[in-house]
């Protein structure tokens, strides 16, 4: 049997974040990428949305075994859905499968949920490694949601798999922020 895959768009892009085999660089159509608020906790989540027409890029890997169950635990807060349109250098595949935020969680946009400014950081590190300069600036260009602050955890970060990013990735993504006019706070 042939193993399935995952295609990540956010912190799994990063590999330092898993140890998932068989990581390349996929684009996928149909899905975007936003920012969503969810009545699980007070930050948002990054989350793929249905759009028909656009492409993301991304990474997929590997589930052996179809052993999803260290990866659905890692993404609790999302279903699980099947991937139909993707380009990828890894031949044909059996299954490719993206995580979405459940619908039933998500809130309005009367209650700030900034960014976690830790796992920006993570994913941003990931998409420079795997797409370059180009890769990370279309990251911005193709998330919606960034109406909401960011909560500069940097110095302890909240997010769990935080990676130290070096201090050419810190600018970028610092400048990234000034360019679209995103809010950086201290507290929730």
């Amino acid at each position: 049997m042939s193993d399935p895959f995952f295609f990540g768009y956010g912190s799994l892009v990063n590999r330092a974040t898993h140890d998932f085999p068989r990581a390349a660089p996929a684009r996928v159509r149909g899905w975007a990428r936003m920012w969503k608020r969810t009545k699980l906790r007070q930050v948002a989540f990054l989350t793929a949305v249905e759009a028909p027409g656009v492409e993301i890029d991304g990474l997929i890997a590997a589930v052996p075994n179809a052993d999803w169950a260290a990866l659905d635990l890692r993404e609790h807060a999302y279903h699980r859905l099947p991937v139909k349109e993707i380009s990828h250098a890894l031949g044909a595949l059996p299954e490719i499968q993206i995580y979405r935020t459940k619908p039933e969680n998500d809130t309005d946009a009367s209650t700030e949920h900034p960014i976690l400014l830790s796992y920006l950081d993570t994913v941003i590190q990931g998409y420079l490694r795997e797409f370059g300069t180009a890769g990370a600036h279309a990251f911005f260009a193709t998330t919606s949601g960034w109406d909401t602050s960011v909560l500069d955890d940097r110095d302890a970060p909240v997010y769990p798999r935080a990676q130290v990013l070096s201090a050419s990735e810190r600018a970028f993504v610092d400048e990234r922020l000034v360019e679209i006019g995103v809010r950086r706070v201290q507290s929730i």
